[in-house]
């Protein structure tokens, strides 16, 4: 009886490990073809049937990028508008986070319900007005005026993580800070911060993420050059006919490289972030 439930549990772990490499591979298609075909002549893209590899490596396609368009300006445009969002917002859902998870806060049901249907509200339904508030206030082609929509949309979710995260946390650690006259901001800044990094990281991932990707607040509210960012920089590549799909794929690669980083070097983090309190209710 026991070879049997041993057997059967060797064939269930097998299957899922099956599985788990499979949709490995079908996530990681698309990444590879993106790269491999940003290193392909402009020849080499159309061709039938396509190859798997670069018959002819070159890098053109980056030269293009830079040269021939703005991307240098689009990736700093984007890195500077995701880092100020994350910065502004890790440091706000810290302190609310906290509140919420530590302290009696009256309404505190309803509050984290609000959260959450702020979270998953559709950026669509709010765009004209929102667009109609930044041409009223002149905040139109600027830097805060993706900023502060950025920090709005991309609040909610990180306070409902950091809040999860903190729930979990010892109140001893409290307790012991406050025995020894610490203020709650002393706490927070001394005990709490060090032991909530794993749940900043993850709230500063997604945070950096959706404001580095976000499309139609960028196309709205900034149409010159100088202040788009790299999803709307690669949408107007090219002209109405001519589509240089080799150049797009080469800003792809580019674009996907700062997210790439900053999961693996903080993946650790990540993971420990989402599992101790991200995805708790």
């Amino acid at each position: 009886m026991r070879n049997r439930t041993r057997k059967g549990w060797r064939k269930y772990v097998n299957t899922i490990n099956i599985s788990a490499v499979v949709i490995a591979l079908l996530t990681a298609l698309p990444i590879y073809w993106l790269f491999a075909s940003s290193f392909k002549p402009t020849g080499e893209l159309g061709a039938l049937p396509p190859s798997i590899l670069p018959q002819n490596p070159t890098l053109d396609h980056y030269r293009e990028a830079f040269g021939q368009y703005s991307f240098s300006t689009y990736m700093l445009n984007s890195v500077l508008i995701a880092s100020v969002t994350t910065a502004v917002v890790l440091a706000l859902a810290l302190f609310s986070g906290y509140a919420l998870a530590r302290m009696p806060v009256r309404g505190k049901a309803p509050l984290l319900v609000g959260l959450l249907v702020i979270s998953v509200f559709p950026t669509i339904a709010v765009l004209t007005p929102l667009y109609l508030l930044e041409r009223s206030l002149g905040m139109l082609n600027s830097y805060h005026g993706l900023i502060l929509p950025y920090i709005a949309f991309n609040l909610p979710f990180a306070v409902w993580i950091m809040r999860n995260y903190l729930k979990d946390l010892p109140f001893e650690l409290e307790e012991s800070a406050r025995m020894d006259g610490a203020s709650s901001t002393r706490t927070v800044l001394s005990i709490i911060l060090p032991a909530a990094r794993p749940g900043l990281f993850t709230a500063g991932i997604f945070t950096f993420t959706a404001s580095f990707t976000e499309f139609l607040m960028a196309m709205t509210f900034n149409s010159e050059d100088n202040f788009r960012t790299v999803p709307v920089g690669i949408a107007l590549f090219g002209s109405e006919f001519d589509i240089p799909y080799g150049t797009i794929f080469a800003a792809s690669v580019i674009a996907i490289l700062p997210i790439a980083i900053l999961v693996l070097v903080f993946r650790k983090s990540v993971v420990s972030g989402m599992t101790a309190g991200a995805v708790k209710g």
